[in-house]
């Protein structure tokens, strides 16, 4: 979950066709480490848009935008050959159509956690990584509007092919917000995802799904992403959200939202995070 080739080993970790040289495990690692430590490190959108099902007012219209980022703090001299990192995301929600522009929503989610990537034996190519991460997540407020909790979260991902990844991840909660007890029945207790590029990474699209607490085997938030880069060398997109289900934010976490919005977002030069 939390590793990003550096711009020198992006060709080596997904080769673009078979022709390109193979590469072992070492140097692949040196390439980790001479990578960028601080970089982004889910997509960063500014997107816009509304309700499915109803007609569009101040009330269900709103902008939703995200920063999320990374440090890398150690190189692969840790046990196992894995990486410490310290990652931050913020959500907000902002009701650009209502008096005041009021900010309705907040969320902050600071963690740390390592990572270690694995490679293959035979072609020495990165395939996917294990993960094991301390997050927190908060609304920052006080009183009945009060939302937080606390999450051991481990999982990884795994390369089908250059272009498509899939990815789990699992947590063990920690809930100490008072209001927000019933959380995992909405905000669920794991979630699966894949994503796929085109050749040139000028296309891609990633489907998100997390499963609710309870035996309902139909209970999943669902979020569908799809971007085009706008220019072939420049780093924004086009950004189509489409969000379906409960915990799309923490303070109406129990309300279900079904929403698309489009905008802009600054992707990761390796594939984005969840």
């Amino acid at each position: 979950m939390l590793l990003l080739a550096a711009p020198g080993a992006r060709s080596q970790i997904l080769a673009r066709n078979d022709s390109i040289a193979r590469f072992d495990a070492d140097s692949l690692r040196r390439a980790y480490d001479r990578g960028p430590y601080f970089t982004f490190y889910k997509d960063n959108y500014f997107i816009l848009g509304t309700a499915l099902g109803f007609k569009p007012n101040d009330e269900n219209s709103n902008v939703k935008f995200q920063i999320s980022i990374q440090q890398k703090l150690t190189r692969s001299t840790l046990p196992f050959n894995t990486y410490l990192y310290l990652f931050y995301t913020q959500k907000c929600f902002w009701n650009v159509f209502q008096n005041s522009l009021p900010m309705t929503d907040l969320n902050f989610n600071p963690g740390i956690g390592i990572a270690r990537p694995f490679f293959s034996t035979t072609t020495g190519r990165y395939v996917g990584k294990a993960f094991l991460l301390l997050e927190h997540e908060s609304n920052g407020r006080d009183g009945d509007a009060s939302r937080s909790w606390n999450r051991v979260s481990f999982g990884g991902s795994i390369f089908i092919d250059k272009n498509i990844m899939v990815y789990a991840k699992f947590w063990i909660p920690i809930i100490d917000g008072q209001n927000n007890k019933d959380i995992l029945r909405f905000c669920g207790v794991y979630s699966v995802a894949m994503q796929v590029m085109n050749d040139n990474r000028r296309l891609g699209a990633s489907l998100l799904m997390t499963k609710r607490a309870g035996w309902n085997p139909f209970n999943w938030n669902t979020q569908l992403d799809v971007k085009f880069r706008i220019f072939p060398q420049d780093n924004q997109y086009l950004f189509l959200q489409y969000y379906n289900g409960y915990g799309e934010g923490l303070l109406a976490y129990r309300e279900f939202h079904s929403e698309i919005r489009l905008g802009i977002c600054l992707s990761p030069s390796f594939f984005s995070e969840f």
